[in-house]
């Protein structure tokens, strides 16, 4: 769903080109390194020692998940594609920026917190070895997905200009999507 990474990386795609876009992407999942290494170095004791610690965070999470849901319903379902205001930037620039954006970003560290935790088997004793898997499956499936979106960012731009109803579905999808969740890591 376009989020501010997403919407980083199509705007860099589209004002500078494919290649800026998958610099951007790249600083993006590595900040997520620093994200996965903190839960896993900090949760899976706190997990592995308490179910209702393990509980609440799943609570946690799901009710944050119906929240950007709602946010979400609540919001206006029309894309700013405007690049004029944006400036070219060096190739490390791009990538010290989606590092940073994604390491300092509340929202990525929360997402972690109420995630993984619905998918770690807390019966093991190899809780940071589930995490870091996850993690780096995130960063994977991360990279393929705003690669993807840099490629096709130029394709798209003029579509996602004109489509008020591709807005609309988006919009939907999204609340859908989090609602999903949020039942999945209660159930």
């Amino acid at each position: 769903m376009p989020g501010p990474d997403i919407i980083y990386v199509l705007m860099q795609s589209i004002s500078n080109g494919k290649k800026y876009g998958i610099v951007t992407a790249f600083g993006l999942v590595s900040g997520i390194i620093i994200h996965t290494s903190l839960i896993a170095l900090g949760i899976s004791e706190v997990l592995k020692q308490n179910e209702n610690v393990f509980f609440f965070i799943k609570l946690f999470g799901a009710l944050y998940l119906f929240y950007l849901a709602f946010k979400v319903y609540q919001s206006s379902s029309d894309l700013d594609l405007d690049v004029s205001n944006i400036q070219k930037k060096s190739i490390l620039s791009l990538y010290k920026q989606g590092f940073i954006m994604n390491v300092l970003n509340p929202k990525v560290t929360i997402f972690f917190l109420a995630f993984f935790p619905a998918f770690i088997d807390n019966s093991l004793d190899n809780i940071k070895q589930q995490i870091f898997t996850l993690g780096f499956l995130f960063i994977l499936q991360s990279f393929i997905i705003f690669s993807l979106i840099a490629f096709l960012a130029d394709k798209m731009t003029a579509f996602l200009r004109n489509n008020k109803q591709f807005e609309k579905i988006l919009k939907i999808v999204q609340i859908v999507v989090f609602i999903g969740i949020g039942i999945f890591i209660l159930v």
